[in-house]
């Protein structure tokens, strides 16, 4: 993973609930012009589509069940197929256990493995003062992030919700689910040399910053395929 190369371009993004991996993965993968593939979006994806994988996943989602490991190996197979991920991805999520990891081995290149990591206290506020708006689905944090009127929706003035499992007693549990569920994967690509640790505290633009200086993004690299800049060139 040198400059030369240029920065890598197979990526999984890990990390505990609310640590901001979903935000960073979205704003890397626009700017090196590759794809940003999350769980959720692929299964909804599939699921819109009426594919054959699709509707066998939307069976398991209807009855409430979660969708088998080799239904979503196969959703994501399939999705590494289609020309936007040609030029790169970024998995947001995924792999979550030591088993999904063997079974992306065995059909998608990876590069890197960036671990962003935060105190978990910091991960507890930053839940717990999470607030949805119902309506339109914008999200708000009452500490980084708060609406322009306590409680009601900058868009819709629709009043803001707190999830079930943003209450500080599920937080604490699906924190300990996390790392339980994760300590193994994170020492398997420890061994194999692809695991980038990277310190998520701090604003938004503050921890992409970290991880352009840990991937070698920044000022002065060529456009890639994709990417905005290659677009407007065309």
């Amino acid at each position: 993973m040198t400059a030369a190369l240029g920065p890598p371009r197979h990526l999984v993004f890990l990390g505990p609930p609310g640590v901001g991996k979903g935000t960073q993965a979205a704003e890397l993968a626009r700017e090196l012009g590759i794809a940003h593939l999350s769980t959720g979006d692929l299964l909804r994806a599939a699921v819109a589509e009426g594919s054959e994988l699709g509707r066998a996943a939307d069976g398991h989602m209807r009855a409430g069940r979660l969708v088998p490991d080799e239904l979503v190996v196969e959703i994501l197979r399939d999705r590494l197929r289609r020309s936007d991920a040609a030029p790169g991805y970024i998995l947001d999520g995924f792999p979550r256990t030591l088993a999904q990891a063997k079974a992306l081995e065995q059909f998608a290149q990876l590069d890197a493995v960036i671990s962003l990591e935060l105190d978990p206290k910091v991960l507890v506020e930053r839940l717990t003062g999470r607030r949805l708006c119902p309506q339109c689905g914008s999200v708000y944090n009452l500490a980084t992030r708060p609406p322009r009127e306590p409680g009601r929706c900058d868009r819709d003035y629709a009043e803001l919700t707190l999830r079930p499992d943003d209450r500080p007693e599920a937080v604490e549990v699906r924190l300990q689910v996390y790392e339980k569920q994760t300590a193994p994967l994170l020492e398997h690509y420890r061994r194999l040399g692809l695991l980038r640790p990277l310190d998520a505290s701090g604003t938004p633009a503050e921890v992409a910053e970290r991880l352009r200086r840990l991937l070698r993004v920044g000022p002065g690299r060529e456009p890639g395929p994709g990417s905005p800049k290659d677009r407007r060139s065309r």
